[in-house]
């Protein structure tokens, strides 16, 4: 079996998906709450720069840069990925393998990072991020997606509030 490596990039700046294992549930938003309590639980113990996060129905992407001298994002999504399922009430139901390796099964184990590469490179990631509710049909428009760093970008005024316009407009110019 081939062992995976992960870049290893001190104070590098990186895009991840993490996913749920029960990709049809709505678990991630229902406890969003215990989400973001985990969260910042490990931005206290292992700090980092959250630059970009959308929180969906079953998965996360998010933009976090690392502190200089610092590689170490697996001991942080360890932290928040464990930290949210210790929150959550105990399954029914878990296989031998789940209750000896102390898992609840909730998190798909291997998620997806990409190291950022330029400017360019982040502001791509960053679009993708806030247009990822609209992109699964989630809202017509950005903005109405409450679980994304969207709304601090319109706040701090860079991006207006119609940022990736309104998919009902847009459909519905086509006729459709």
């Amino acid at each position: 079996m081939s062992r995976y490596r992960r870049a290893r990039i001190k104070g590098g700046t990186f895009f991840f998906t993490v996913t749920l294992a029960d990709r049809s549930g709505d678990l991630l938003v229902r406890h969003v709450d215990l989400l973001r309590r985990a969260y910042r639980s490990a931005q206290q113990h292992r700090p980092f720069e959250t630059i970009a996060i959308c929180v969906l129905p079953d998965h996360l992407h998010a933009v976090w840069s690392l502190p200089d001298g610092d590689a170490d994002f697996p001991l942080r999504w360890n932290l928040i990925k464990g930290g949210f399922s210790r929150s959550l009430p105990a399954a029914a139901s878990r296989s031998a393998s789940k209750i000896a390796k102390r898992e609840k099964g909730i998190w798909q184990r291997r998620y997806w990072e990409h190291a950022v590469r330029d400017e360019a490179d982040l502001a791509r990631h960053v679009d993708y991020i806030h247009f990822n509710p609209v992109k699964h049909g989630l809202v017509s428009r950005v903005y109405d997606w409450p679980h994304s760093s969207f709304h601090n970008y319109v706040t701090r005024g860079e991006l207006p509030p119609d940022w990736g316009g309104d998919m009902r407009e847009i459909k519905g110019s086509f006729g459709e």
